[in-house]
């Protein structure tokens, strides 16, 4: 008797942990799904990229000697689920146990879970241990804690896997540079071009399947160039390190009109499916530092969203589900407005992020954070919708990392749990850390009236309906106390041309 040894699509990993102690006879099941393809409004570009990846992933298990089930996605015998494909191959060959690394995601762990009941092979379930913390460990360290802030979390990590450390003490003395870390965009700015991976054979091949069956999908396909391997995803990551790293951290908040990757990374989807090691990716970083090519602000900040950022983000997740999913502190409702998939708007931050993600599949996290869910939060858009947006339009998006971010971080739809504060902010904000007011249709000096940015007088309008909730916050104070000291006659003109504002936009 032989073991089934699933792989997802988002662990293409060879270190992953159901793939250790195999014996000849065993068997690997991967398959392209239609439940997973379109339980979400998949971008094109992701889905091809996942499929992709996976494929070469298949080859290369395949060279190190694996026998590999891999089931197409236009296999006409192939039942579009995990469950289905599963009962396929225990019927295809002789199986006494099933072993499967933990997925990412809740929904996938109900399934799993269940198979208990339904096969009668042994079904064993493996941790995912290619993250820098437990979900065991994240849960003893949140136990018994009022406020869970990821700086301490953070900090304990940077300790215990001794990441940018003399000693016990911080290099530099700091554990935090996030303050070097937020300028605006300087006049001329102009950012290398990042890392290119032409299509070989293989994906070309995806992206006709993609073009066939996925029309009704968002986001453009043509352009594709993410990396699909390892040693692709390494070369990304090497040309970043070289080129965009000693930059990163003073201009990782800024935003710029035709500069879509800026001094990021581009990264995330690599980690995320598999095809990047977290710790790879942090010493490559830390040694730039330690070699003097990239200062400490830039490593320090690029290494705090991956030992940081990312695993407090996963420890949250599996802590709180599946009730964070229904979370909705401030009782947003409104409907997602159709620029979100059109990119037809006069606001021309709004139009840029959605265009430069139609297009790529990609923005950076101020972008996402402080145009697209700024947007949403100001004009109380249901977490539910914001969150299938956000889900289904990035290349880097899977449920754990994707919910927090957007039900805690971007809508403090949480009611606080993971944010000490909203991340509200009107177009002050935007013209400061961007280029994109100077081509815009609305005025963003102008606070009210027809021509007047609407973030200006959605922000307060925030305020407003929220005062009950929010006037408490610490945080909030100032803003507050600002709102105390308007007279009727404002805020009549702020609460007037919000509704009027939002009322056009849920009819359009």
């Amino acid at each position: 008797m032989a073991t089934l040894r699933l792989i997802l699509g988002d662990q293409l990993s060879p270190n992953l942990s159901s793939l250790r102690d195999p014996a000849q006879d065993d068997h690997i099941l991967m398959a392209e799904l239609a439940a997973e393809a379109g339980y979400a409004n998949h971008h094109k570009k992701k889905i091809a990229f996942i499929f992709s990846a996976m494929r070469h992933f298949a080859d290369e298990l395949r060279g190190m000697g694996h026998q590999v089930d891999y089931i197409r996605y236009d296999d006409p015998d192939n039942t579009g689920d995990f469950t289905g494909e599963v009962e396929r191959a225990l019927n295809r060959h002789a199986i006494d146990r099933i072993v499967v690394t933990a997925p990412g995601e809740y929904r996938l762990q109900a399934i799993f879970d269940s198979w208990k009941d339904q096969f009668s092979c042994a079904i064993e379930i493996r941790d995912d241990d290619r993250f820098l913390s437990t979900i065991d460990a994240f849960k003893d360290w949140a136990h018994g804690r009022k406020t869970l802030r990821m700086e301490f979390f953070y900090r304990e990590l940077r300790r215990q896997h001794h990441i940018l450390m003399d000693g016990d003490e911080p290099v530099g003395g700091q554990w935090n540079y996030d303050s070097e870390n937020r300028q605006p965009p300087k006049e001329g700015l102009s950012p290398p071009p990042r890392h290119i991976t032409p299509p070989d054979a293989i994906t070309s091949e995806v992206l006709d399947l993609v073009e066939r069956h996925f029309q009704d999908h968002f986001g453009r396909l043509d352009g594709f160039d993410f990396a699909t391997t390892r040693s692709d995803a390494e070369r990304v990551l090497a040309r970043f390190i070289d080129e965009r790293l000693p930059l990163f951290g003073t201009y990782q908040d800024a935003m710029v009109e035709g500069e879509p990757w800026m001094y990021h990374a581009h990264i995330g989807l690599y980690l995320n499916a598999g095809l990047l090691d977290p710790m790879t990716v942090i010493k490559a970083a830390e040694w730039a530092y330690r070699q003097g090519t990239a200062p400490l602000n830039a490593v320090e900040g690029f290494i705090r969203q991956i030992l940081g950022w990312r695993e407090y983000i996963r420890g949250i997740y599996w802590l709180k589900m599946p009730e964070y999913s229904l979370e909705n502190a401030l009782d947003a409702h409104r409907p997602l407005p159709g620029f979100y998939w059109t990119a037809q708007t006069k606001m021309n931050c709004l139009k840029q992020v959605v265009t430069e993600t139609r297009d790529h599949a990609y923005a950076h996290h101020i972008q996402r954070l402080m145009v697209l869910g700024n947007f949403a939060l100001l004009a109380g858009i249901d977490p539910r919708e914001v969150n299938a947006w956000f889900l289904g339009v990035y290349a880097d998006a899977y449920e754990w990392v994707e919910l927090p971010n957007v039900t805690g971080m971007t809508l403090f739809a949480d009611g606080g749990y993971l944010a000490s504060k909203p991340y509200a902010a009107s177009g002050a904000y935007i013209n400061r850390m961007s280029t994109y007011c100077k081509n815009c249709g609305y005025k963003v000096a102008q606070k009210n009236g027809e021509n007047a940015c609407p973030f200006n007088y959605l922000y307060w309008d925030f305020l407003i309906r929220n005062q009950d909730k929010l006037s408490s916050n610490p945080r909030l104070g100032m803003p507050y106390r600002t709102l105390a000291k308007m007279d009727a006659e404002k805020i009549n003109r702020i609460t007037s041309d919000s509704a009027q504002f939002l009322n056009e936009i849920e009819h359009k």
